[in-house]
């Protein structure tokens, strides 16, 4: 069975995801920050599923992250068929007003992290003629978002390097998928201060409903999928709709 690595797990799509691997029998090595959390969920996981559940601790927001979990792999003598670059979190409000540091760590996790995981576990896929990557964009990808502008713009990074990397792969047994959910009940949005706004209040998915999407994707080398008939309509509105129309409707929804 595949080995499936994967960040940002202990809430979330990231939770749901290792769930559905763990369901389909596959070995999982769950990346995470919290090691209360993560250890917690490696025993609920294998007493579930019994599948292998291995635990890498570790701050993505660490500029050496990649280079750690590396190190762990290596420890571990495990190589990895999956890539589930899940990890994420917003700093969503008024440019002038949102934390800068917190604005740097969400960069660092969203491109610099995912980019150099990504480019560590990829030369063993091309070798081994077999791997599947999944990186977790946003329906923000495909649009400007006024007081969420970084967020949006580090999604919209995943989307464009995804969609680059696929191309580059194709022919050699691995593929690259990016998966883009809208408004998702998890806890990323009372960490945003985001739980009140208009997005968080219309149609929003369950992070299970979500991961499905993304499976599914995975399975058939998808390049990308969006997560929802409301998010691909508003995704199909973005790609035809001027910004001077797309601007402010998106200001309107994350705003409380």
């Amino acid at each position: 069975m595949d080995t499936v690595l994967i960040t940002g797990t202990t809430s979330g799509i990231g939770k749901a995801f290792a769930e559905k691997f763990a369901a389909m029998g596959s070995s999982l090595v769950l990346v995470a920050r919290d090691s209360g959390k993560l250890r917690q969920q490696q025993a609920e996981l294998h007493s579930r599923f019994r599948v292998s559940v291995k635990g890498i601790l570790c701050d993505l927001a660490d500029p050496h992250a990649a280079e750690l979990v590396q190190k762990e792999l290596h420890t571990l003598h495990i190589p990895v068929d999956i890539l589930i670059n899940n990890a994420g979190f917003n700093e969503a409000g008024l440019f002038t007003d949102t934390d800068l540091a917190n604005e740097l760590d969400m960069i660092q996790v969203h491109v610099r992290t995912l980019t150099a995981l990504t480019k560590l576990v990829l030369p063993g896929m091309v070798q081994r003629g077999y791997g599947r990557i999944l990186n977790i964009g946003s329906t923000g990808a495909y649009m400007p978002c006024p007081h969420d502008a970084v967020y949006a713009a580090t999604k919209a990074y995943v989307l464009s390097f995804s969609s680059g990397l696929c191309h580059e792969l194709k022919g050699t047994g691995v593929t690259v998928t990016c998966l883009c959910p809208g408004a998702t009940q998890t806890q990323f949005a009372g960490k945003a201060n985001l739980l009140h706004t208009r997005l968080f209040k219309l149609f929003v998915m369950q992070p299970e409903a979500v991961a499905a999407v993304g499976y599914e994707a995975l399975r058939r080398g998808k390049q990308t999928a969006v997560a929802g008939l409301y998010n691909k309509l508003l995704v199909l509105s973005a790609k035809w709709l001027p910004a001077s129309v797309t601007n402010p409707i998106a200001q309107w929804m994350v705003n409380i």
